[in-house]
């Protein structure tokens, strides 16, 4: 690409440009400039005939993969760079080769430990509802439980359902532990044991639930009006700035503050409607109800009204 730069030798030849080899050239005397350019062209390259693939970048790194995205795997296809199918000699070396690498690969217990645990995070990551973050960090909890030798003995759907509680507690996700057992079809007391465990074993500081957060999804799993649920989440507000809420249940105090703020509202809502939903039972609400009346609560949230 020739410019309108004059050369500062000949003072006669232009300045020619090569994207190519990244330098400028006078078309006259041949003195190449010092100056280095910029190729502003886009950056891809194929390397398959045939392809028409723009693609520069692969998958991203990621905890959730067992090998954390950064493996290969030798492809499916008998061709060569050229796109010329390989003869039969060639292609039976490349089976066994391929046979080989994939037999080494799942050789190590702790590689097949992984495989199996993160395929199973992917499905949860689905029936769950879950983000990447949440993913992540409980791929993370996962393989630090893995490196200090927790998983042995134990099974992996157990110590996984954990891990995304734990995970779920941590980003500040609302999932109680019946959904989480729903989900995984991991025994209560199992999970909780493995929570412990986990909690204990990796010196790891979850937060407290924030009983709000449970407020707006058993209303809008109800269908509550957004009336009720406002008055129900300022009574929550209230409930957790007195220290009403130290020591209880977070869904069965919410379902019981939803249950009241319907009350308050005049919206006609049993109590087994909400403990079905909120996963509690019907006895948990009425006792919940009962001591926010005795508190109270009630007086505080017909203000609120």
């Amino acid at each position: 690409m020739q410019t309108s730069i004059l050369c500062n030798i000949c003072s006669t030849g232009r300045i020619v440009t090569d994207l190519d080899a990244g330098e400028m050239v006078c078309g006259s005397c041949g003195l190449v400039s010092p100056d280095i350019i910029t190729d502003g062209r886009p950056e891809w390259r194929t390397f398959e005939s045939g392809n028409d693939n723009r693609q520069r970048v692969g998958t991203p790194n990621s905890l959730a993969f067992h090998d954390m995205g950064l493996s290969t795997i030798i492809g499916n296809e008998n061709k060569d760079s050229t796109g010329r199918r390989l003869d039969a000699t060639v292609t039976s070396g490349m089976q066994r080769l391929r046979l080989w690498d994939a037999r080494t690969r799942a050789n190590f217990s702790t590689h097949r430990n992984l495989m199996r645990a993160f395929s199973e995070l992917g499905r949860l990551k689905h029936k769950l509802g879950l983000t990447d973050a949440v993913v992540e960090k409980a791929a993370y909890i996962y393989r630090k439980a893995e490196e200090k030798q927790m998983i042995r003995g134990r099974s992996i759907s157990s110590m996984l359902a954990a891990a995304v509680y734990m995970a779920c507690r941590g980003m500040g996700t609302p999932k109680s532990i019946r959904e989480m057992t729903e989900t995984t079809e991991v025994k209560p007391k199992v999970l909780s044991h493995c929570y412990r465990l986990l909690v204990l074993g990796l010196d790891i500081k979850v937060p407290l639930i924030d009983p709000t957060k449970y407020v707006a999804q058993i209303a809008n799993k109800a269908g509550i009006s957004e009336k009720t649920k406002r008055i129900a989440i300022s009574a929550m507000q209230y409930i957790i700035k007195n220290e009403i809420s130290v020591g209880k249940n977070p869904v069965g105090l919410a379902a019981s503050v939803l249950y009241l703020a319907c009350q308050v509202s005049n919206e006609n809502r049993t109590q087994r409607n909400i403990a079905d939903i909120a996963g509690v039972t019907e006895v948990t609400i009425r006792n919940g109800y009962k001591d926010l009346k005795t508190k109270a609560c009630v007086n505080a949230i017909w203000k609120m009204v």
